[in-house]
């Protein structure tokens, strides 16, 4: 289905939140799909979406979910006026900070997915889950990017998924061994959160197409067709962007921040900064300080 396809920036955005309101030009948002998880949370009016082939009526209050890959569109119901809500698009993958007695979240998903749990959430058991605030939060949070603000995201957006799990376990829904065996299991649309786990150990690309079961060549050809570059360059880009927290948020020094970015040395960091972001991290400091 590669004309249903739309693309994300998951490397560099692994989460977006925003408002959208269907009186937009890009309204109503036809059938598609992608690799990310989406959440729509209704503030006003309602639409119908659609997710693997079942129809829901989302009105205010109600909340939907959909998996990534799961082929789906949002229009209008006949006759009810324009409809506002929030958007949340992440990379479950991505959200790898869960308990050593349980798997991962990408694993527990996709679980419930191939369980047929409903991905529809009304108004009375979002209300328990203060969906409606944890997203407005997360957007106001987005929009502002004050400090941390990316870790004040990520802990509400935790929240809100533990939500929805419990949601699922008063409905039948529990945790097996299939799930636990999933977290072991990497292919190409995952195998980012391995990448990020080890940037500070220096992760080598032979070393990640290892754990996708996948010679080198075949490897790099894949990634570069799903995600528009070498698995080299996404590293390298995941470094420069934890480099920028670092200078941002900290008073380490060069040597420290190359350190813990896994860069081999302190020229390494300095010259693939430049050449990515055309100026010196010392001058990226400074500039920010002015």
């Amino acid at each position: 289905m590669p004309f249903l396809y739309e693309h994300g920036d998951m490397l560099n955005r692994p989460i977006e939140c925003f408002y959208f309101d269907t009186s937009s030009k890009y309204f109503p948002v036809h059938a598609h799909w992608h690799f990310y998880m989406e959440l729509i949370y209704m503030y006003d009016g309602k639409v119908e979406a659609s997710s693997a082939g079942e129809k829901y009526i989302v009105e205010k209050g109600d909340m939907m979910l959909f998996h990534p890959k799961a082929v789906h569109s949002i229009s209008y119901c006949p006759g009810s006026p324009d409809a506002r809500y929030a958007v949340i698009k992440l990379d479950i993958s991505r959200m790898s900070l869960t308990p050593s007695y349980a798997p991962k979240l990408r694993s527990i998903f996709l679980s419930a997915e191939k369980k047929n749990m409903t991905p529809f959430f009304a108004a009375s058991q979002t209300e328990k889950m203060r969906a409606g605030e944890v997203l407005t939060r997360c957007i106001e949070e987005m929009r502002q990017q004050r400090y941390g603000f990316d870790l004040v995201i990520r802990s509400e957006l935790y929240g809100l998924l533990i939500n929805i799990l419990r949601c699922w376990q008063d409905q039948g829904f529990s945790v097996d061994s299939e799930a636990y065996s999933e977290d072991s299991r990497y292919d190409i649309y995952n195998i980012t959160e391995f990448i990020d786990e080890r940037l500070s150990s220096g992760v080598q690309v032979s070393e990640v197409a290892e754990r996708c079961g996948m010679s080198y060549s075949y490897f790099a050809k894949k990634f570069l067709a799903v995600y528009g570059k070498t698995c080299k360059e996404y590293i390298e880009e995941m470094r420069i962007i934890k480099a920028e927290e670092f200078l941002v948020f900290t008073d380490f020094d060069l040597q420290k921040i190359s350190s813990e970015t896994g860069f081999s040395d302190c020229s390494h960091m300095i010259k693939s900064f430049k050449k990515l972001r055309g100026i010196t991290p010392k001058k990226y400091r400074i500039k920010l300080a002015e």
